[in-house]
């Protein structure tokens, strides 16, 4: 047992802490399992170094904090009868990110079901320079929808996501740390790493899912674990840029979109997400879809 003073074990967290360690003449071992590391602490230094290490934690947790709320994010969010997800939706973005200055635009393809109803008595609620509606008199496509959108865009970052909670807003904090901790300049939601996954869905819907991916890797390489995924984070000028060169308007948007960032070389990060199945209304992604999609494959697979 150690006699020269008090035995403290801390988590390993940055070389800063061996750094300091070496600087206040600390005797450092280093066990088999590198997952902690055991400092011997002078008494009279125990004091110093605590103090350093909870102030090099807050000035991170400052700059993390400063960064996002210096930012503005953009929240486009289509929709097509979404009647009984839209305020559920809208409500959880508040309760997520209530420190950050977003504004929710909500691009809507003539309802039906009354969806704008909803929406306008939301703008009553949050402020219609919060909520904004942004309508079309009919159903015209995924990718004009997020064109659509961002023309109304004020925010220098723009977030995509569905409106029926298969993109729970919980992840939203995650993305803007990710940037801001990478200066990334798309933060993309994965479900095929650790950490990630889908919930509600039937075997043959899962195999179809991986089945398109891995097709996807195998002939595009996109650089990504997820190129079928709909929920992410841009640099609005990057956004930009992308979507001016994307000709697909269906859900082989999302993919032409991560495939183009990754061969003009932008930074992408990606953070693991359970993507849930709807809980109300209807699957809109059919036998068309699917079709569309191989064709995407393949028009991907000789312009890119």
């Amino acid at each position: 047992m150690p006699t020269r003073g008090t035995l403290r074990t801390l988590c390993t967290r940055e070389c800063m802490y061996l750094m300091l360690a070496r600087l206040l003449n600390l005797d450092l071992q280093v066990p088999s399992n590198p997952k902690r590391v055991t400092f011997l602490v002078p008494e009279k230094n125990t004091f110093f170094f605590f103090f350093f290490f909870c102030i090099s934690n807050l000035k991170s947790s400052i700059r993390v904090f400063d960064l996002q709320m210096a930012n503005k994010y953009s929240i486009i969010v289509p929709t097509y009868n979404e009647r009984l997800n839209i305020a559920l939706i809208v409500f959880l973005v508040f309760k997520h990110i209530p420190d950050v200055d977003f504004e929710i635009i909500i691009v809507d393809d003539g309802s039906p079901d009354g969806t704008q109803d909803i929406v306008k008595q939301l703008q009553q609620v949050y402020g219609d320079d919060r909520i904004l509606l942004r309508a079309r008199p009919k159903k015209l496509g995924l990718g004009t929808a997020y064109i659509h959108g961002l023309k109304h865009a004020s925010g220098n970052f723009v977030v995509i996501m569905d409106a029926d909670l298969s993109h729970h807003p919980k992840y939203l904090p995650h993305f803007i740390k990710k940037q801001v901790e990478t200066g990334a300049d798309i933060v993309t939601g994965t479900r095929y790493v650790r950490g990630g996954g889908v919930h509600g869905w039937t075997l043959m819907r899962k195999l179809t899912s991986r089945g398109a991916n891995v097709l996807a890797h195998t002939l595009l390489w996109p650089g990504v674990s997820d190129l079928t995924g709909s929920f992410r984070l841009y640099k609005k000028s990057v956004l930009e840029d992308i979507i001016s060169s994307c000709v697909s308007k269906g859900y082989v948007f999302q993919m032409e979109m991560i495939v183009r960032a990754s061969r003009k070389g932008y930074h992408i990060e990606e953070v693991p997400i359970t993507f849930v199945d709807r809980v109300y209304g209807s699957s809109k992604l059919g036998g068309s879809e699917i079709v569309e999609y191989l064709k995407g494959l393949v028009y991907l697979l000789f312009t890119t």
